[in-house]
């Protein structure tokens, strides 16, 4: 009997030593994750840092010093700037290690890798999109520039020198979670990082929706629901500026512009509305200073660890503060002594679908300008962990991936709705492009002439670079590679046989719209149109609603004196010009004979609310779900037909529908025998947002506030639960400047006021550190939350006397 028991219990510590040491599923191997000394406990990391610490690393010219700030911020100062970005590399990696190699795993299409087959058809859809393909082409065109093939290297150095510091024990917290070793940094992955941002910004496509409402509807109802531009616009260069430039001449529209009739049932990610970004700079005429103020708060999805990684950089020909993306040399949002400068979306169009015909099934050649053309193969190998390794072989055309061919198409993965099949992607990110080149310049830059020949390397994601220096200039410039495109091309799927559906080339970089110290004495964008319709190119026919961009101009124009304080409140705006705009005609419309005791309460609290979006209105929370179901109410009958896609009118028409066409034929629902009025939609639309707060919350009480509907929290980036962000009651929406919604919102936001000591502000929503186990993960999310910002700590010289400086750290090479 002892022996049986002494057999089962070598047995069960047997199978114990296999359980723990071995990974299921999402279970990482618990032993190695929960020793006190090489687990995760080893993550563990207080406040408190070693006042000073001296590092020999191989691989440096020469010394570098790190000072570090209060929120653990570095301030690196070298002697050249190999050492200076070889620094910045080594620091990024420090506390954004398993981020930057999380990103690019995701970005290439290498999850498999570490997590196995659940990620296959992830893996196989993003190198079907070219990401890779893109990222190849974008190193071939920076290793042609040796200054920026210099800093490229000596950033991957810089990382690979601290790769190769760690043990086992001192990795980051995710890869002992996913039980995986970092692996070599390569240049590849920096140009990954920045196709990445590009596939987030090109936002989505509704060429197949356009399609099938133009199938079903025609050409007139298309055009009048779909206008090639709104009815309220306040565009990023004033109206009625006159354009500097003599233009180039524009494609014509093809005589046998023949629309593909098939009715498509992809349903894509939808390009969404009222999620973007702000950026304005006012010029010394403003301001109390006498000096420009430059403000920009990009608005992105949310996560820890952050998008952004704070950072001031400085050698012998530069000294810039501000943040940088993990994974990327350089600052891309920032200012210096001289100048600041940042960046909103452009939302240019930038990515077409085309329509290929194959010769036969074979899938060898395809037929373009009256001729069979052969396509190219491009074979991308996928290891899986766990599992056999996997080829897949992708049709490239001239105008670039045929991502999707029926016999490839799997049907249980949801990312694929949003691609058609047979169809190719003509798409810039898959273009060579230099765009390190644009930020290497920004970040040196002294005066506007610095800046103006920065943007001309820049290619996408088409950004509106805003400007302001201490010589009293400020200006703003939609800019990037903007396909030279005949009037409305890629409004619709085009058809990839005919040559006259290729772009033409570009619009000239000095032609991109732009101004420079206008009457009004501010330059700002908000998403909106970058122009009003006299310039001579075609960008793209719909971008964000005019409102937020409205907002900011309407109190730009009347501030005078501004200073941070003044700023800092326009950023934190949560206004509403939609409620403005459609407040009175929904109040008015409403039947209050036929309201319940509850709905009458709603009514009475969402007509006297003051628009706005403040996280403890009540009135917000109604109006928010009273103007969306009011789009359903009008739209789902004509336009939700589940078996031919589409989308609905943007909330431009809407609201001219609403004020303007009391008696348009949509307010009816065509499913039901009554025929609907505007009143009767409106009255529906109302019950249905009290009905909802109702069931949702109960009866009327604080709950229902609309930072509690909202609900905005920051998760972690790979959705870990447990890692990211608490409940932020916070305001804001998508109509707002401040346009916080659950996550999504400013990832960044920063102040710059230029003058003889320039002083800036900034706060994103984590921190410096990656590690969910150091107090620097998160210990901003509640000053971003509150609407308050840090004063950024931005040293002249190494040796500059601040009480803020808690570390600092010296480098010195073999």
């Amino acid at each position: 009997m002892k022996l049986i028991k002494s057999v089962l219990t070598g047995l069960f510590a047997l199978a114990l030593i296999i359980v723990l040491n071995t990974k299921f599923g999402d279970i990482p191997p618990l032993a190695k994750f929960l020793d006190p000394f090489q687990g995760f406990w080893k993550n563990a990391e207080g406040k408190k840092q070693n006042p000073e610490k001296e590092l020999t690393i191989e691989g440096l010219k020469g010394s570098v010093e790190i000072r570090f700030d209060d929120q653990m911020v570095p301030h690196i100062f070298a002697d050249n700037n190999y050492d200076l970005y070889f620094a910045q590399g080594y620091i990024t990696a420090k506390d954004r290690l398993w981020q930057m190699d999380f990103q690019t795993r995701f970005a290439s299409g290498r999850l498999s890798e570490v997590v196995g087959p659940k990620a296959i058809e992830l893996d196989r859809y993003q190198r079907r999109m070219g990401m890779t393909f893109g990222a190849e082409n974008m190193i071939k065109a920076m290793r042609n520039d040796p200054e920026i093939k210099e800093i490229t290297d000596a950033y991957t150095a810089g990382i690979n020198a601290y790769i190769h510091s760690l043990k086992p024990a001192d990795y980051p917290f995710e890869f002992k979670l996913l039980d995986y070793a970092p692996e070599d940094w390569k240049p590849l992955n920096s140009a990954l990082l920045l196709k990445l941002m590009s596939a987030t910004l090109a936002g989505g496509s509704n060429e197949f929706y356009m399609n099938n409402i133009l199938n079903k509807y025609g050409p007139e109802i298309t055009k009048n629901l779909f206008p090639d531009y709104p009815f309220r616009e306040d565009p990023i260069i004033p109206a009625g500026t006159k354009w500097s430039f003599d233009p180039i001449k524009v494609p014509e529209v093809p005589k046998a512009n023949l629309l593909d009739k098939t009715a498509f049932n992809i349903k894509t990610k939808e390009i969404e509305e009222g999620i973007g970004s702000n950026n304005w700079a006012v010029s010394g005429k403003k301001s109390a200073s006498g000096y420009p103020i430059l403000a920009n708060d990009p608005h992105l999805d949310l996560t820890l660890p952050s998008i952004w990684y704070q950072i001031q950089l400085a050698s012998s020909d530069m000294n810039s503060c501000g943040v940088s993306i993990p994974g990327a040399a350089g600052i891309i949002i920032g200012f210096n002594q001289d100048v600041a400068w940042g960046v909103t979306n452009v939302g240019a169009d930038v990515l077409d679908w085309y329509t290929i015909k194959f010769k036969d099934d074979t899938k060898k050649e395809y037929w373009y300008n009256n001729k069979w053309n052969t396509v190219k193969l491009r074979i991308e190998t996928i290891k899986v962990k766990g599992g056999s390794t996997l080829t897949d072989t992708v049709l490239y055309t001239h105008h670039g991936p045929v991502v999707y061919t029926s016999q490839k198409r799997p049907d249980n993965f949801s990312k694929i709705n949003n691609i058609p099949t047979g169809h190719a992607l003509r798409w810039v990110a898959h273009d060579g492009s230099n765009d390190n080149r644009t930020f290497y310049m920004l970040n040196r830059a002294k005066n506007y002439t610095d800046y103006r020949k920065a943007l001309t390397y820049y290619s996408a994601p088409a950004q509106n670079f805003i400007f302001a220096s201490t010589e009293n200039d400020i200006a703003i410039t939609p800019n990037g590679y903007l396909p030279l495109k005949w009037r409305g091309q890629g409004k619709f799927l085009l058809d990839g046989t005919d040559p006259a559906n290729d772009w033409q080339g570009r619009i000239p970089a000095e032609h991109n719209p732009t101004i420079k110290n206008p009457s009004r004495n501010f330059v700002s964008s908000a998403n909106q149109f970058p122009n009003d319709p006299s310039y001579p190119y075609y960008i793209n026919w719909e971008y964000s609603g005019y409102e937020r961009a409205h907002r900011i101009n309407k109190r730009l124009s009347v501030m005078t004196q501004a200073n941070i304080d003044s700023i800092q409140n326009l950023q934190n705006d949560n206004y509403s010009i939609l409620a403005e705009n459609i407040i009175p005609t929904l109040i008015r419309l409403v039947d209050t004979e036929k309201l319940n005791a509850s709905e009458r309460k709603a009514f009475n609290i969402v007509s006297k609310w003051n628009k706005f979006f403040n996280a403890d209105e009540i009135g917000a929370s109604i109006f928010e779900l009273w103007h969306k179901n009011l789009a359903m109410q009008i739209w789902q009958d004509d336009f939700g037909d589940p078996k031919t896609p589409m989308r609905f009118p943007s909330r431009d028409r809407n609201v001219e529908m609403l004020l303007n066409e009391p008696d348009a034929v949509w307010y009816d629902n065509i499913k039901t025998a009554k025929k609907e009025t505007r009143s009767d939609v409106v009255n529906a639309a109302f019950k249905f947002a009290v009905d909802s707060l109702n069931r949702k919350f109960g009866p009327m009480n604080t709950d229902w506030a609309w930072g509690n509907l909202k609900h905005t929290n920051v998760p972690h980036l790979a959705k870990i639960a447990g890692f990211g962000s608490k409940f932020l009651n916070n305001g804001g929406s998508k109509t707002s400047v401040n346009a916080v919604s659950e996550n999504n919102g400013p990832s960044w936001r920063m102040i710059v006021a230029l003058g003889k000591n320039v002083k800036a502000y900034g706060v994103f929503p984590g921190g410096e550190s990656g590690n969910p186990g150091s107090y620097y993960y998160d210990d901003m999310v509640d000053t971003w939350s509150e609407g308050k910002l840090n004063e950024l700590v931005f040293l002249k010289a190494k040796n500059e006397k601040s009480d803020r400086i808690i570390s600092t750290w010296k480098f010195t090479h073999h």
